[in-house]
């Protein structure tokens, strides 16, 4: 009997599964597909790869030319970008099976499928068999959401499609303005497609407040993404030269012929046929239900990452397995889910962590900010990266810092440093104090914290109410 079983090798399973390990329990995986799940395979690394492979392409087509350099017949090959990819992606995914066989964990290759609180049958190529276990750990990650009426195929793509594509379409749709939408759309924009992003919400990106969104916006449609709001798809037609699209913006018909659609509304969990619908709860949603420590109602079965509620992103699932794993040996641990930082890898990057202003005074807490734009930054300055902003709110009583805003140059290890704060409780008056390295572009942290408390050294303070 193990100690634990677990159903899927992505950035939850296998993490859970070397912490158990570390523990000493007996642990086994068992994975369908390849090691390493969505984020390793087909989603974060894969993406990230071509983001940054179509980026270094742009800027030297676009931007070098001011700092002096000059390049004549400027090319990219698109195979041999996609193979760099694919490289990666494998030394990765290696590098997880050489740690789970480093650790003495057995992985079991074939489909999984709950039978009851300690009994998991496991289909192989050659047998299937039934394996007993004291817990399970669910982490089967997610997959692309569709639309009614509009199937995956040849010209209409889901995110993992958008990232084998062979050719540069000469123009394209994206169906969705979140992160993956915004992420794709980036890529082939930047390799010559002329990209119209489609969104039903009337909002972008309404989780940022609406000074950051609205710079966001302005920046992306400046970089040549034609994003509209409030839209609504009526049809979708094959033509000879790809497909036709008809829609509403804003109540007025529109129709475009392009060569390709993306299909970016989203993830939905994988949780089809992996246990009798009795067995464990499903919300409304198809999300399997979990109290805060990601325990199903079954105490012995635990599920984590993209198949329970929460944003689905790979470093929130490693760490509820962290906090699994640890739970069912013993330790009390807890995962704070107000303080997960979300990103969006565009360029300039996205992130954000804690509270919004916008929900802040919807929850009516009396509170402070302060911003500060990297174009009074002097390394972002020197970079020639001076769009975005920094801004941060405190408590006003506590001091306490409660949300964190970035949209600029490395935006994502920006924050990751106020998180640490946030995380460790300290205060925005203590904060301010650390001594920031000069320059980098970390000191407009430094600065919107100051800001906040009407101590900004390199902007104008606001004035003070007499």
């Amino acid at each position: 009997m193990y100690d634990i079983l677990i159903i899927g090798t992505g950035p939850a399973g296998y993490v859970a599964a070397i912490r158990a390990a570390q523990l000493g329990m007996k642990v086994a995986c068992i994975e369908k597909s390849s090691v390493g799940g969505t984020c390793l395979n087909i989603g974060c690394i894969p993406s990230k790869s071509l983001l940054d492979s179509s980026l270094k392409y742009h800027q030297l087509l676009n931007e070098y030319d001011e700092h002096g350099i000059e390049a004549k017949d400027v090319k990219f090959d698109l195979e041999k970008m996609m193979s760099r990819k694919e490289r990666v992606v494998s030394q990765l995914t290696n590098g997880v099976e050489a740690l789970l066989k480093s650790n003495k964990i057995e992985l079991i290759e074939g489909r999984a499928k709950i039978l009851s609180s300690e009994s998991v049958e496991v289909a192989t190529k050659d047998k299937i068999e039934v394996l007993t276990t004291k817990n399970i750990i669910i982490s089967t990650g997610s997959r692309p959401s569709d639309l009614p009426d509009i199937k995956i195929g040849d010209h209409i793509l889901d995110s993992e499609g958008a990232l084998t594509l062979k050719n540069v379409p000469r123009n394209l749709v994206v169906i969705g303005a979140g992160v993956i939408g915004l992420e794709l759309g980036s890529v082939w924009s930047r390799l010559g497609s002329k990209v119209t992003v489609i969104e039903a919400q009337h909002e972008f990106l309404p989780m940022l407040d609406p000074r950051i969104s609205r710079q966001v916006f302005r920046e992306f449609v400046s970089q040549g993404l034609d994003i509209r709001l409030g839209c609504e798809i009526l049809d979708i037609k094959e033509t000879d030269t790809g497909l036709n699209i008809n829609f509403n913006d804003k109540d007025e018909a529109r129709s475009l012929d392009v060569e390709k659609i993306i299909l970016a509304v989203g993830r939905k969990p994988n949780t089809k046929d992996l246990f009798e619908e009795d067995l464990i709860p499903l919300n409304e949603k198809g999300f399997i239900e979990v109290d805060n420590y990601c325990q199903t109602p079954v105490k012995s079965i635990w599920a984590i990452g993209d198949v329970v509620r929460g944003p689905m992103l790979a470093h929130k699932a490693s760490e509820e397995a962290i906090m699994v794993v640890e739970r069912i040996h013993g330790s009390n641990t807890e995962l704070n889910y107000d303080h997960v930082p979300n990103v969006i890898y565009t360029h300039p990057e996205i992130a954000w962590v804690g509270q919004s202003e916008r929900e802040l005074k919807e929850l009516n807490v009396d509170f402070k900010s302060g911003s500060f734009p990297f174009l009074a930054s002097g390394r972002a300055l020197a970079a020639g990266e001076t769009v975005g902003s920094v801004n941060i709110t405190a408590d006003t009583h506590t001091d306490r810092i409660l949300g964190i805003q970035v949209f600029g140059p490395s935006a994502s290890e920006i924050l990751q440093q106020g998180l640490v704060a946030m995380d460790n409780d300290i205060t925005s008056e203590k904060f301010s104090t650390t001594v920031f390295s000069h320059p980098t572009v970390s000191e407009a942290l430094h600065e919107a914290t100051l800001a906040m408390n009407n101590k900004a050294i390199h902007i104008q303070n606001r004035k003070k109410r007499s």
